[in-house]
């Protein structure tokens, strides 16, 4: 790879550009990995007159998975084998993504502080080492990333908000990432029972750093709201009805979602909606 570790020449959107168009997912890991060292050392940063950036594109991916309809996507249990490997490598497709979604936060959003690039660099280092344990884990039951069907919901909702990083930071980090924060533990808690513990001590990794990533979307929502003058609730509330439906599913890890940056009131709010919208839909099955 030494041929185009230096190809970003110090330009820290160029490297975010290179880390995104690389298809092959071992080698978009080295060169995540290698460009935070570079970062945290101080030699990469985003020029001053930087033009703006590219229409946003699909990000480079391998032949393999297979992209289909989130429904057409298998039920699979953990009781087997083959079900495990499913799991990890729907886990592992996820955290693939995440590594585009923070290089895109950086390459994108322009005149932010250098705190936001550090944040994104960070997230995008950690999804990079999250998917190599979920990488491991399908090697040792004999599979690969790339052997399971997935779906490209994330870098989908990515895309929607590419025009405006007060929704990206509302929508992606505060909506679909965490949401594993709230469907995790329940998994962690499945896998020890059926004696995989060495993919559930993965998820705890995995759990532990996530609620640090989905602060950081808080954080900077939050600072995008202070600077356009908007109260965060009534606006995450708004772009959930313009782009979600107008509700997150259920059951909540309040817990994880206070110290990911979520506060009581907002959470309250979301459960009554949750709770109403679970009676409206128990009226119309009567």
């Amino acid at each position: 790879m030494s041929d185009v570790l230096d190809s970003a020449a110090g330009d820290l959107l160029q490297a975010a550009q290179q880390c995104l168009a690389e298809p092959d997912p071992l080698r978009k890991v080295a060169l995540t990995q290698h460009y935070a060292v570079q970062f945290r050392a101080g030699r990469l940063k985003a020029p001053a007159d930087a033009p703006p950036p590219e229409p946003i594109r699909m990000p480079g991916r391998p032949a393999r998975p297979t992209l289909v309809h989130p429904r057409d996507l298998p039920r699979r249990g953990l009781g087997s084998v083959e079900g495990r490997a499913a799991f990890v490598h729907a886990i592992a497709h996820i955290e693939l993504n995440a590594i585009d979604l923070a290089w895109d936060a950086v390459y994108r959003f322009r005149g932010l502080p250098s705190s936001f690039h550090a944040d994104w660099v960070s997230v995008a280092d950690d999804e990079s080492r999250h998917f190599m344990l979920l990488h491991d884990r399908l090697q040792a039951n004999g599979y690969a990333y790339g052997d399971f069907d997935a779906h490209n919901g994330l870098w989908e909702m990515c895309e929607k908000t590419a025009h405006d990083g007060l929704a990206r930071m509302a929508l992606v980090p505060r909506v679909l990432e965490a949401r594993g924060l709230d469907v995790t533990p329940g998994m962690i808690v499945k896998l020890r029972a059926g004696g995989d513990h060495a993919t559930a001590d993965v998820l705890e990794i995995i759990l532990r750093e996530e609620v640090a990533h989905v602060a950081a979307g808080s954080r900077w929502y939050r600072w995008y709201c202070a600077r356009e003058n908007v109260e965060p609730r009534p606006r995450f509330m708004a772009l959930l009805r313009e782009y979600a439906g107008g509700f997150l599913y259920g059951p909540f890890n309040l817990e994880a979602r206070l110290l990911a940056g979520f506060d009581e009131e907002e959470l309250a709010e979301l459960i009554e909606q949750t709770e109403l919208r679970g009676q409206v839909l128990a009226s119309t099955t009567r």
